[in-house]
């Protein structure tokens, strides 16, 4: 692979509360996992940084998850399937319009916190999530983990399907994240998080938290936005993955 995309979080901050630099992360992304008003974000939010991201060439992607403000997202929901479809096309929607606003588009959709973790390993809501995404415009990639469910039945639905690998997060032997509750959840070290970026946009590999070295062939790496230092680290990241000779783009 010559290329990766650099992706973060953004617009998890709601109404006067901002959580991250997210002006300084779009100088150094190429893809912004924005917000859409459920787990984080609001409309004046959303407003403002898909017209920064618009003006600094940034691709901007509906972050879609549970109706879990209170819980940033990060708590399992047990959802009525046709529910969670629903409420992720109203997310989708509510970002395609500040999108519009700013002269761009919705370029595509990745699951957040624990909707991104359930529909990674159950077939149920990883359907939800398929059926949202083909139902609203068939030509947005989902990203997500390579090898999940959710990334299978994308793939059986005719959707294109991105392969993201975490920097910062520690892995299991199966290819999915450790819980944030569990040891080892997270990587700290900055000299860590840029040798797993690097390997895994060159090698296809990542050592999980066991020792293990396990496949993880991906097309986009993550630096999560809400961690202490996140800019200084992402820039680390992204000089690491210069340096290593690949060309950091977006990916859609």
């Amino acid at each position: 692979m010559n290329s990766i995309d650099l992706n973060a979080d953004l617009g998890e901050g709601f109404g006067h509360w901002r959580l991250g630099d997210d002006e300084a992360l779009l100088d150094i992304v190429t893809s912004a996992n924005m917000a859409c008003g459920f787990h984080a974000g609001d409309p004046s939010t959303m407003r403002r940084l898909c017209a920064a991201a618009a003006a600094k060439g940034v691709s901007v992607g509906a972050q879609v998850g549970y109706r879990d403000l209170a819980g940033f997202g990060r708590r399992r929901i047990d959802y009525d399937l046709d529910e969670l479809r629903d409420d992720i096309v109203y997310q989708i929607g509510a970002l395609e319009a500040f999108c519009r606003l700013a002269g761009d588009r919705v370029r595509y959709v990745k699951p957040h916190g624990a909707l991104y973790n359930t529909a990674a390993v159950e077939p149920g809501q990883a359907s939800a999530v398929v059926a949202a995404v083909a139902g609203y415009d068939r030509a947005l990639p989902v990203l997500c983990q390579p090898g999940s469910v959710l990334g299978r039945a994308a793939e059986a639905a005719g959707l294109t399907v991105v392969g993201e690998g975490f920097a910062d997060r520690g892995y299991r032997a199966d290819g999915t994240l450790v819980p944030r509750s569990g040891v080892g959840a997270l990587i700290h070290e900055p000299e860590a998080v840029v040798a797993r970026a690097v390997r895994m946009a060159v090698d296809g590999e990542v050592t999980t938290a066991d020792g293990e070295v396990v496949p993880c062939r991906v097309a986009s790496i993550c630096v999560h936005g809400d961690t202490p230092g996140a800019v200084t680290l992402a820039g680390r990241v992204r000089a690491g993955l210069d340096s290593a000779g690949l060309r950091v783009t977006a990916f859609a």
